[in-house]
């Protein structure tokens, strides 16, 4: 019998193999020679990214204000509106940091999806801590924004413990690469952050079906609190998910990024951020190398450099179709 260390580590040539691409690999490649700097405000400003997608005719959440002074953070609630949920998040923030979700509000407290309470003073705590940079890129100062909440359409909040799953699609040359779902668990309070112990769920780029998922780095077929299956899931409209993210693509200019997205139940996908160095859990959640699909891609897109969004997808979606459909 094997020991078990030999199931979870990997030589360098096992790795190479399988088309792991590194830290490294990812941003001597791809990032930095397909991403200009000049073009990176367009998605470390969420603000910003917001008002491209809105003239691109892409749904985003609705903007309910900006907090970006002391003045703001003491009269925040007026932005509310009456409004019960909403979320707040550092306007340059970056891997869910910063991000608070209230679900509620009764009796002048503010309810988390876990059911846990915070006060007036709690959020604006949080809202100051945004402004003096504690979750901003490069620890800058920065503001935050406050917008609607996703209420997340069933078929997503069915493999979710209590908060709202995303979306992260990778793409490179705008043709899309791998895809998963971030979704959360009791563990990390209902984000969907993979190192808060949120799972990674791999999504067919073909089909937009669950094929593979992961929890803490290891493979899993049931959601460890809710008890579902996570494998075999169909994603709702997996076509118009494809149609977004490509037009991200350019929307943006970026040659290598990872776009965001959650899938409301009354607003159906919506575009949440875009990120010009999107980390490399998706390799875990798909139990696929990126290297097995980026050099394909970057193969077609130097042969047919004029392709249509239509025909990226097309492309990727016949060229990474599981074996059995093509």
């Amino acid at each position: 019998m094997k020991p078990w260390w030999h199931r979870w580590m990997r030589t360098p040539a096992e790795l190479r193999e399988m088309g792991i691409v590194g830290i490294n690999m990812r941003n001597g490649r791809f990032v930095l020679p397909n991403n200009p700097r000049r073009l990176y405000d367009l998605v470390d400003n969420k603000v910003r990214t917001k008002s491209l997608a809105t003239a691109r005719g892409i749904s985003v959440p609705e903007t309910y204000g900006v907090v970006a002074n002391p003045g703001d953070v003491r009269a925040f609630e007026r932005m509310l509106d009456g409004r019960e949920s909403f979320v707040i998040k550092p306007t340059r923030g970056s891997g869910g940091k910063g991000v608070l979700v209230v679900a509620g509000r009764e009796d002048g407290l503010y309810y988390k999806p876990s059911g846990s309470r915070l006060t007036a003073g709690d959020v604006r705590h949080h809202l100051q801590n945004i402004l003096a940079g504690l979750y901003s890129l490069g620890g800058k100062r920065d503001t935050a924004l406050v917008e609607y909440k996703v209420t997340a359409e069933p078929t997503m909040t069915s493999i979710s413990f209590q908060g709202a799953p995303d979306i992260r699609i990778v793409l490179f040359h705008g043709y899309p690469v791998l895809a998963m779902l971030r979704a959360s668990t009791r563990e990390s309070d209902g984000r969907s952050n993979l190192h808060q112990g949120a799972l990674g769920i791999g999504v067919d780029i073909c089909s937009g079906r669950t094929v593979h998922a992961v929890h803490h780095g290891r493979p899993i077929d049931k959601h460890p609190d809710l008890k579902v299956p996570v494998v075999g899931v169909q994603v709702p409209e997996w076509d118009r998910i494809l149609d977004i993210a490509v037009t991200c693509y350019e929307m943006t200019g970026l040659g290598y990024l990872g776009v965001d997205l959650m899938i409301d139940q009354d607003r159906g996908p919506l575009m949440i951020e875009v990120n010009a160095r999107p980390g490399l859990a998706i390799q875990l959640a798909n139990g696929v190398g990126l290297l097995k699909r980026l050099e394909p891609i970057d193969a077609q897109a130097r042969a047919h450099p004029h392709e249509t969004a239509e025909q990226r997808i097309a492309f990727s979606t016949k060229t990474f179709a599981p074996a059995s459909t093509r």
